[in-house]
């Protein structure tokens, strides 16, 4: 169909095409995007046909390939754009610094954090192990190129059932075992061998990710002020300098086959748009890296992401308003006979881009070539705003950055949305008879989303570095039980702390897009705050559907209303986020999952609180909210094979009054644990909180506020909820601050024993060994996976 002329331009170059589109129909459009894999739509393919008829020419592969990669839903937002502005920018603005591929905000006098949170959804639902691996290899390029030292890994990931029936897996759908054990292995792999410790994340479980898994990658950095760095030129006549690893067939398409469905074919189709990464270069690419901006010998710095030199090489430029030349005949190469469009948009990994000063050029080489690293003069920067590309003497690419970066942005006209239908919120639990409590506790504790994630996370190196101060998994060696947030202390010379964690409930999202982005907000401060951690900044990755499909952008559109009224009743920011559009695949879409990452501070880490009861005779308090029946979504609604109901509700102003009271009876130390309450409700909380140190406990459920109904006390997931333990000694002191709060708070019992129990008016409700729950607990995940 496409029909291709060799111009006198190009004679003697057999692998530059011109295309001639200048008289292509509606249908020959199309047809031209999907034979190339632009996954651009007739009217972007107007528009770039439009720009080449007012120049009178005609374009070459290499300029179509170019913008579809800039132009993709991956690289441009196109469809999140509007959106985003309307509901998310501008929270606390003033606390971010630096918001490019990665954000920055202040930790102290002298020294920014830095954070990244994206996704790698298709490539690890193709190949598990190698999109993982690449996924963690990318995000920590972001970190890097904002000249901070990487310090941590975060891995929020999401599958299908680990016990599918095999027969009942849509065709070309590999089963969720599999994909969940390569994406595992890839993380650690990458994460591993480079040195960065992987401390925190989620793992949940739902039949809506079977034919579309979500691999979501986030990182932590540190840096000196002066250190910060920008991902910009600076002035006409810089050389940019390609460092790192080679350039091959492997990512060819990443972003576009990110930026349209998955089908039952993907497996063969797509295959060569996942990546392979390589951690034993990026190894001393990272230190190179930072080595030649500590010595100040960076102008601007840049990592090869989403289409690759492609992209990396017009948005340096076109940040600074100014233009690039770049040469591909030097362009370090894995194999002989790439074309020139290849290379251009390769995602080949472990390279990055420096932007040098001309005087600086061969002390930055020769500092590559101490530490063994590929690097190469490949172009500079120029006045002219446009870019311009070479191969062999010959200019095959010539296009102005402003419509080449730029791509379309598409409105509410252009992308309509239908808000979702919200679940039967009056079903009520009242009309279903009582279950066996403990029954329904030991079950709860085997399902997939609650059962010990350790099988996991032993995995992973959380030690490296010898930051990690509050740890994933805490207690007993042998029978820790889950952390809420991971604490790390980044400095050697100082005390104060950052602690992170990750968190959504796509069952809440699925029955109310709008509160289960609050929910998912409200959890990630409760995480911070249960160690002792100011919420002090956010990150977002939002994986939805098809945004051409208007039910899928009405998810999205009222999860970025949530999200957004909560943040900015909170006064935090969004310093850095990441939309992933088009998990669908073999006609389902995956949940709507706003993955929340929150940052807090803590100023002495020593005054760190961790999740396992430390002793007999404590008083055991639940801080927060009544006990409600917002069951919906609720792990217990699930186990019941119940629908409908309300999701949990945040009241912004109790949350914020909680989290003030527990933040000032911990810089006392007036507390021994501390633990929020989420999946499983107050039953699993003190479940987990007893694992830990095998100390057990008796809980009055007649002293819960809320609910008359003991199951709704026992499994409700009603959100803004705490349970901490405090030592007789300070009990009165903690009541003092807490009522100066305004934090509402209950004593409902005690830490003693080797059982968890539950009472009401003298009856016993549940009683069983921490043993047996240990048993149970521990068997949902290491059963199945071995």
């Amino acid at each position: 169909m496409i029909k291709e002329t060799m111009v006198d331009q190009f004679q003697g170059l057999s692998n530059v095409s011109v295309i001639d589109i200048s008289q292509f129909s509606d249908d020959q459009l199309i047809s031209l995007s999907e034979e190339m894999g632009l996954a651009l739509s007739l009217s972007e393919m107007k528009r770039i046909k439009t720009y080449f008829d007012e120049r009178n020419r005609l374009p070459t592969d290499i300029e179509l390939e170019a913008l579809g990669q800039a132009w993709s839903e991956h690289s441009c937002y196109k469809s999140s754009k509007v959106p985003l502005k309307k509901y998310v920018y501008g929270i606390a603005e003033e606390k971010v610094l630096a918001r490019e591929d990665a954000g920055v905000v202040k930790f102290d006098d002298n020294h920014y954090y830095c954070a990244a949170l994206e996704s790698h959804n298709h490539p690890s639902a193709v190949e598990p192990y190698g999109g993982a691996a690449t996924g963690v290899g990318g995000i920590v390029r972001d970190i890097v190129c904002m000249g901070a030292q990487p310090i941590a890994y975060i891995d929020p990931l999401f599958f299908g059932s680990l016990h599918m029936d095999q027969n009942e897996l849509p065709k070309g759908v590999k089963h969720p075992r599999y994909l969940f054990q390569g994406v595992i292995d890839g993380i650690r792999d990458y994460g591993n061998r480079i040195g960065v410790p992987t401390l925190s994340g989620q793992v949940y479980f739902h039949p809506g990710y079977t034919s579309n898994c979500l691999v979501n990658v986030g990182s932590i950095g540190i840096m000196k002020k002066e250190e910060m760095i920008h991902s910009s030129a600076k002035q006409s006549g810089d050389v940019y300098i390609y460092v790192g690893g080679r350039t091959g067939r492997d990512g060819i398409h990443g972003v576009t086959f990110a930026s349209a469905e998955l089908t039952d074919d993907s497996e063969k189709t797509s295959r060569s748009a996942v990546q392979v990464g390589d951690p034993i270069t990026k190894e001393p690419l990272i230190h190179v890296t930072l080595l030649c901006n500590r010595l100040g010998l960076l102008q601007g710095l840049k990592d090869f992401g989403g289409g690759g030199l492609s992209c990396v090489a017009g948005e340096l430029a076109h940040a600074a308003g100014l233009g690039a030349e770049i040469h591909l005949d030097d362009i370090p190469l894995k194999e002989e006979g790439l074309s020139p469009w290849e290379m251009w948009i390769s995602e080949s990994q472990e390279r990055m881009m420096f932007v040098v000063s001309q005087k600086d050029v061969d002390r930055v080489l020769h500092i590559c070539k101490q530490w063994d690293v590929n690097a190469v003069v490949v172009g500079t920067v120029i006045d002219d705003p446009v870019a311009r590309v070479f191969y062999k003497g010959k200019k095959i690419l010539d296009m102005d950055l402003e419509f080449y970066t730029g791509g379309p942005v598409y409105d509410e006209t252009k992308r309509p949305y239908q808000l979702p239908t919200i679940n039967n919120e009056n079903v009520s639990i009242s009309s279903y008879d009582l279950p066996n409590f403990t029954d329904t506790l030991l079950s709860l504790l085997q399902q997939e989303n609650i059962a010990s994630k350790e099988w996991v996370i032993r995995q992973y190196d959380h030690e490296v570095q010898a930051h990690t101060v509050v740890k994933p998994l805490q207690g007993r060696i042998n029978q820790e039980t889950h952390g809420d947030a991971t604490v790390l202390k980044p400095l050697q010379d100082s005390f104060k702390g950052l602690a992170v964690t990750a968190d959504v409930n796509p069952r809440f999202m699925l029955n109310d897009p709008y509160h289960g982005a609050r929910a998912a907000i409200d959890e990630a401060c409760r995480n911070l705050i249960a160690v002792g951690a100011k919420p002090d900044a956010l990150l977002d990755c939002l994986n939805f559907g098809n945004p051409e499909k208007p039910e899928r952008m009405g998810e999205f559109y009222e999860a970025l209303r949530g999200m957004g009224k909560l943040a900015s009743e909170l006064s935090l920011p969004f310093m850095s986020g990441n939309v992933s559009f088009y998990n669908e695949a073999v006609n389902s879409s995956v949940p709507p999952t706003p993955e929340i990452m929150g940052i807090g501070l803590i100023d002495d880490i020593r005054k760190s609180v961790t999740v396992p009861f430390k002793q007999n005779d404590d008083l055991i308090y639940i801080v927060g909210q009544k006990t409600s029946e917002e069951l919906s979504g609720s792990e217990y609604f699930h186990l019941r094979k119940i629908s409908g109901g309300k999701v949990p509700r945040t009241d912004s102003g109790l949350l914020k009054k909680c989290m003030n009271g527990l933040l000032s009876v911990m810089d006392k130390k007036l507390l021994s644990s501390c633990h929020d309450i989420s999946e499983g409700g107050l039953a699993v909380c003190i479940t987990e909180m007893a694992i830990g140190n095998q100390i057990g406990s008796v809980i009055d459920l007649a002293k819960v506020p809320g609910s008359d109904r003991e199951d709704v006390l026992l499994f409700s997931e009603t959100a803004t909820r705490w349970i901490v333990t405090v030592p007789k000694k300070f009990t009165a002191e903690f009541e003092k601050i807490m009522n100066a709060s305004d934090a509402p708070f209950a004593c409902i019992g005690v830490t003693q024993g080797k059982n968890v129990c539950f009472n009401r008016h003298e009856i016993t409700l549940i009683d069983v060994e921490i043993s047996q729950l240990y048993e149970q607990w521990m068997n949902g995940i290491a059963s199945v996976m071995g």
